[in-house]
Parts: C-alpha cells; sequence; structure tokens
C-alpha cells in the first residue's frame, strides 16, 4: 500500500507539475501578447534632390511632333479618303496650302543643297501617292498665328 500511495503521489505531482508549466507558458505568452512590439530603429531617410521638370516644348517641337503624326498617318492611309481626311487636317496647320517645302539633299561647310521647292499641299499628295515617308522635319517656321510658315526636310 505503501508502494501504491507513493506511486500515486509520484504521477499526481508530475501532472500537476505538467498543468503548472502549460498554465506559466500560456501566462508567459499572454504577457508577451499584451505587450506592444519595440519600435523599430529610425530609419534614416537620405533627401533626394527633386528630380528636374520635363523640358517644355517648344511651339515648334510640339507642330513638328504633330505634322510627323500626320505624314506617318497619310503614308499609312488604308485608303485614298482616310489620307484626304488626315491631308486636311494637316494643312489646316499651315498659313496656307501653297507654304514652301525645302527638302535638303546634301549640306556641307553650312552650305545647302535643296531639291527642287515644293508646296505643303503637293508634298502630302506625294505622300498619299507613294505611301512612303523618307523624310524627317530638320527645320519649321512659324507665323505670329502659330501657324507654319516654312518647312524644311532632311533625309531619314
Amino acid at each position: 500500500m505503501k508502494q501504491n500511495l507513493f506511486s500515486i503521489s509520484v504521477n499526481r505531482s508530475l501532472m500537476i507539475a505538467l498543468v503548472a508549466m502549460l498554465a506559466m507558458g500560456a501566462c508567459k505568452s499572454k504577457k508577451k501578447a499584451a505587450q506592444p512590439a519595440p519600435a523599430p530603429a529610425p530609419v534614416e531617410q537620405v533627401e533626394q534632390p527633386a528630380p528636374t521638370p520635363a523640358p517644355v516644348s517648344s511651339a515648334e517641337e510640339v507642330a513638328a511632333e504633330k505634322l510627323e503624326n500626320y505624314f506617318n498617318s497619310v503614308t499609312a492611309a488604308g485608303n485614298a479618303s482616310m489620307a484626304n481626311q488626315t491631308i486636311q487636317e494637316a494643312l489646316a496647320m499651315f498659313s496656307n496650302k501653297e507654304t514652301p517645302v525645302l527638302i535638303v539633299i546634301h549640306e556641307e561647310n553650312g552650305i545647302k543643297d535643296y531639291d527642287e521647292p515644293t508646296t505643303i499641299s503637293k508634298y502630302l499628295d506625294y505622300l498619299k501617292d507613294t505611301k512612303k515617308n523618307l523624310n524627317y522635319i530638320s527645320d519649321i517656321r512659324l507665323d505670329a498665328n502659330g501657324k507654319v510658315s516654312e518647312l524644311e526636310l532632311r533625309r531619314k
């Protein structure tokens, strides 16, 4: 009986110890959850200079970009009516239909040789017929109203 009593008390004390350890472990985790997390170390922020603003396009650059788009649209038009509509939109950017278009074919020591001068109306019709835009705008001049008064092209 003594042995039985001893084994029961050992079993009982082991069970109590186990329950106590679990209770303590649970309390610790509750305490950890209740405590706020330590604040992270402050991160040093490096001040970067403000990005430089995009350069403002001049009226000539905007007009040249629009005209390049019109030229490409005329050459890519699926039919003549679409090309004619694009040509009419492009002509609205010019002071008149007879605005000169000069095509540089050679330049040496600052002296330019031009192809036969043409007008914007003829040049746009040429683009419509050939469906090839072999030139890019190298110089554009605007009048006081912001309309194109002269156009200089070069081979791509």
